[in-house]
């Protein structure tokens, strides 16, 4: 079956090809995913501002907003800076080949939306696209096949927020990535070891030609003049030079240069190419009130469902890293991460009944299912509104995602942005074009088209969205004041470390930093996976004892936010990655 959607007649069964396969199915996707271990921890006073700050996953792209907003430009001109500057920096987890989620809250009318540039199935894309005679395409041979690239949104959705709110002229916004791409920096040791790690970027040309040549140089030195040359086009000519033109005629041909699988992407996908705005989903949490993506992401909703069921217990009186508490946390995600697998989908294709979703006196019957002493069994999704459990349904967990950065800023005058951003897998699709990564986020899809006897939520369709776990999360007290700006990396992890942090400023009142360097403790209906290397480690046998399938396993989170407390801004970055919080 490793034949898959390539041509019978393109394809010749070597010993070499085979052992090449195995290799690459044994650790291409395996999680490669170093954390930092170098970074130096700031101080208090460093991380506290009073009128502006920026918390992402590199220093040069934390200065580069701040340059932005000491210039008096908006958190959305900050953001595309820092966007930019993580894209040449971060170019494994993000860049403009790729998508994500904006959101924004607005301090003079109150308005918290989403910029939705999630990445789209080419228009001729079918639902098996990710299979071969009814057989699943194994994960591993699908990541770096032109059938996983979905058409890029990350520039779109960047141009439509800078219209609707940008001060500074876009081309400004795009030269501090443009001058690192051409003139070079040291290259972070995380980017170092991932390509060392990850030995599948040996077998492919691209990956090889950029990352690995570059490591090589001693000291490594991160420069990418082709990236460079390509940023120069977007900000001379806009958003119009990446979905038409030269730059999508190149994307074009390296897809169809491609090793295996067949794209269907045209010239019309690109150029008819749109990111969506919507009203951010948000739901009371005690006295506060949390806002976050709606789809096509799932991020939102679930974790809204989770803090939902998790209200009905005294998470207060409990030790962060407790049993207790571990144990609470992964019951409400598994509910939750059922419901998720159910019912999320592109909302353009698929009815996504939020209210009925969030309607308390469901989350409230559905927290009832939770037990104090005893993990659940067989977990179902709900149908909110008539049953608790449809017991007749099982659970079906998806592939798992991961890679991706997040960026957390709040501007001069009070608005408040996250953003989070992807090439779904580190390197994306081992494609490269133009100097930047190719994503494979159609991979995020479901490779079954049906679901239950009906069409899978997440079925591929063309011009659809594939789900994503991407979470960016904002948090408002009673009388609207912002209280924290959140979100990570991590894939479908996201939802898990964003809850986790949550809890720990909401309901544990800590420090943002001191919350998101918690140890990571993550249930996404695929067993409970605790954070190698921590204290939660001790914790295995306990929740094993309580029924627990429990795993430890590195967790690179890269959570980045910004908290108000006191009338002042606080930052935490993720000690796991090379980031800081810094502000003015």
């Amino acid at each position: 079956m490793i034949l898959l959607r390539l041509p019978i007649t393109q394809f010749k069964v070597t010993k070499t090809g085979l052992l090449l396969t195995l290799l690459w199915l044994l650790t291409s996707c395996s999680g490669v995913d170093p954390a930092t271990s170098n970074r130096t921890e700031q101080s208090l006073k460093e991380r506290q501002a009073s009128r502006m700050m920026v918390s992402a996953a590199h220093p040069a792209a934390v200065e580069a907003g701040l340059r932005v907003l000491r210039r008096g430009g908006h958190a959305v001109d900050a953001a595309i800076a820092v966007q930019m500057v993580l894209g040449f920096i971060e170019a494994p987890e993000t860049g403009i080949g790729g998508g994500g989620y904006l959101l924004l809250h607005q301090s003079d009318n109150g308005e918290t939306s989403i910029y939705d540039g999630r990445e789209t199935a080419p228009a001729a894309a079918q639902p098996d696209r990710f299979q071969f005679l009814g057989i699943n395409m194994p994960l591993a041979l699908a990541i770096p096949s032109a059938a996983s690239v979905g058409v890029p949104g990350l520039i779109a959705m960047l141009s439509e927020a800078h219209r609707e709110h940008g001060r500074l002229p876009w081309d400004e916004l795009i030269a501090p990535a443009i001058a690192l791409a051409e003139t070079g920096l040291p290259m972070p040791l995380r980017l170092q070891r991932q390509i060392e790690q990850d030995w599948s970027l040996r077998l492919f040309a691209d990956t090889r030609a950029y990352f690995r040549s570059q490591i090589k140089e001693k000291p490594a030195v991160l420069r990418n003049p082709q990236l460079g040359q390509t940023l120069r086009r977007i900000a001379s000519q806009g958003t119009d030079a990446f979905y038409r033109g030269p730059i999508a005629e190149g994307v074009l041909q390296r897809l169809k240069a491609a090793r295996w699988g067949s794209s269907g992407m045209t010239s019309a996908d690109l150029a008819s190419y749109q990111a969506v705005k919507h009203d951010a989903v948000c739901r009371p949490y005690r006295q506060w009130t949390v806002c976050g993506a709606p789809p096509s992401s799932s991020g939102g909703i679930t974790v809204l469902q989770i803090l939902g069921m998790l209200e009905q217990f005294d998470l207060r009186s409990m030790e962060p890293n407790g049993v207790a508490a571990v144990h609470l946390i992964a019951e409400a995600s598994r509910l939750a991460f059922a419901d998720r697998n159910h019912y999320i989908g592109d909302p353009d294709y698929v009815d996504v009944h939020m209210d009925r979703l969030l309607n308390p006196a469901y989350l409230r019957q559905r927290a009832g299912l939770i037990g104090p002493d005893r993990a659940m069994g067989k977990i179902h999704p709900g149908d909110p509104g008539e049953r608790v459990e449809i017991e007749e349904v099982d659970v079906q967990p998806e592939t798992a995602e991961r890679g991706t950065s997040h960026f957390s800023i709040v501007d001069q005058d009070g608005n408040l942005l996250a953003l989070t951003s992807s090439n779904e897998a580190p390197f994306g699709s081992r494609m490269l074009s133009q100097g930047f990564v190719l994503n494979n986020q159609l991979t995020d899809f479901s490779f079954n088209p049906t679901l239950d006897g009906r069409t899978h939520p997440n079925a591929v369709a063309g011009g659809k969205r594939p789900r994503s776990s991407m979470a960016p999360t904002m948090v408002f007290d009673a009388q609207g004041t912002p209280r924290l700006v959140i979100g990570s990396r991590g894939g479908s992890r996201i939802i898990g470390y964003v809850t986790k942090v949550l809890i720990g400023v909401l309901d544990w009142d800590m420090d943002v930093q001191d919350a998101i360097a918690l140890p990571n403790r993550v249930e996404r209906g695929r067993g409970l996976e605790l954070e190698a290397g921590t204290s939660l480690e001790s914790l295995a046998p306990a929740l094993e004892e309580l029924g627990h399938e429990v795993s430890i396993v590195p967790m690179t989170s890269g959570l980045h936010g910004i908290e108000r407390v006191a009338g002042r801004w606080r930052g935490g970055a993720d000690p796991r990655l090379d980031g800081v919080a810094l502000g003015e």
